[in-house]
């Protein structure tokens, strides 16, 4: 029987170390079990704090999936792009945040910068979910630089930076784009 894709997601995150940006590669259809091994099986596992920034589903979804699946989410933090723009204004909280768009690349950049003195004294797991949202909402140009200067703050504090991607529905620009800013590719 072939090994759980969450266990061979986590067990090669573990395997590349921190400080290198990963381009996770993923099918639809494995999402919540990728988002599982990112988040529990080596997140959790290995004590970090994660940071995710989800500009495709909706943060008080993910929270409900990991509820379900059995994951602790005491130690994730979201930066929230996209449910402010699917249903208005909503409260942020201790580990959510809202922006109002995908777009608002600084804003992405200061509430990482927020969540990272916020959890200081722990490595951090920060998934970008997902290039494909990010590249639809930006620029290439835009989303290119926006990449490289979060990716480098990242690798600077050793932390493991993963870009969570479709690469069936990714402009051909935009993976090339990947293809650049991030150091290492695995598809799942």
């Amino acid at each position: 029987m072939p090994e759980e894709t969450h266990a061979v997601v986590a067990a090669k995150l573990k395997e590349i170390g921190p400080s290198v940006a990963v381009n996770l590669e993923l099918k639809v259809d494995s999402y919540f079990d990728v988002v599982r091994g990112l988040v529990d099986d080596f997140g959790a596992r290995n004590d970090l704090a994660c940071v995710y920034i989800t500009s495709s589903v909706p943060a008080s979804t993910l929270m409900g999936a990991l509820t379900a699946l059995e994951v602790d989410t005491s130690n994730i933090y979201f930066v929230d792009c996209i449910s402010h723009k699917l249903m208005g204004r909503i409260e942020s909280s201790e580990h959510v945040v809202h922006l109002e768009s995908p777009s608002m690349l600084e804003n992405i950049l200061l509430k990482v910068e927020y969540f990272s003195r916020l959890i200081s004294g722990k490595k951090l797991l920060v998934v970008i979910d997902s290039a494909n949202s990010l590249a639809t909402n930006n620029d290439t140009k835009m989303l290119s630089e926006f990449l490289t200067i979060l990716l480098n703050q990242l690798k600077m504090r050793e932390a493991y930076p993963v870009l969570l991607s479709l690469p069936d529905s990714l402009r051909p620009e935009a993976k090339e784009m990947l293809n650049l800013v991030c150091d290492y590719t695995l598809a799942v």
